[in-house]
């Protein structure tokens, strides 16, 4: 039996789905007649990888009369995010640390090590932004 992993990697390795998941979470809920128009692939073809994403735990849908919108489920792209940091090879080990794969095959590392360092900091800045606008309104 398939492992729920390999299956999701299954699932993600189709082009289609990938752009279906970055539309819903670009414009939110969506129906297939919509997204088949804005992706330029059958409406069928479309609701066939909907089918799938939702089998998978990636999207969800609630009928609201005749229409079916579609969207992200936020939690389950997390939890495929999170299983794929653990299988990553790259050596990142998340957000902060330098990532020393990228770094032992710099040509430069002074000058890669500088644009992390410039990465990080507009991350905190992004962040204490963030705070501030937090305690104004509390």
């Amino acid at each position: 039996m398939e492992s729920k992993q390999a299956e999701l990697f299954k699932v993600l390795a189709v082009d289609s789905r990938i752009r279906i998941i970055e539309l819903l979470k670009q414009k939110g809920p969506l129906g297939a007649n919509e997204m088949s128009k804005m992706l330029g692939i059958t409406p069928s073809a479309v609701s066939q990888h909907l089918r799938i994403l939702k089998h998978a735990g990636l999207v969800r849908n609630e009928r609201k009369g005749y229409w079916i919108p579609y969207e992200i489920d936020p939690v389950a792209l997390e939890k495929c995010g999170e299983f794929l940091s653990e299988v990553c090879t790259c050596g990142c080990k998340g957000p902060g640390l330098i990532r020393e794969a990228e770094l032992s095959k710099a040509t430069d590392r002074v000058a890669m090590l500088r644009k992390y360092e410039q990465e990080l900091q507009e991350e905190l800045n992004k962040v204490q932004a963030e705070i501030e606008e937090l305690k104004e309104e509390g």
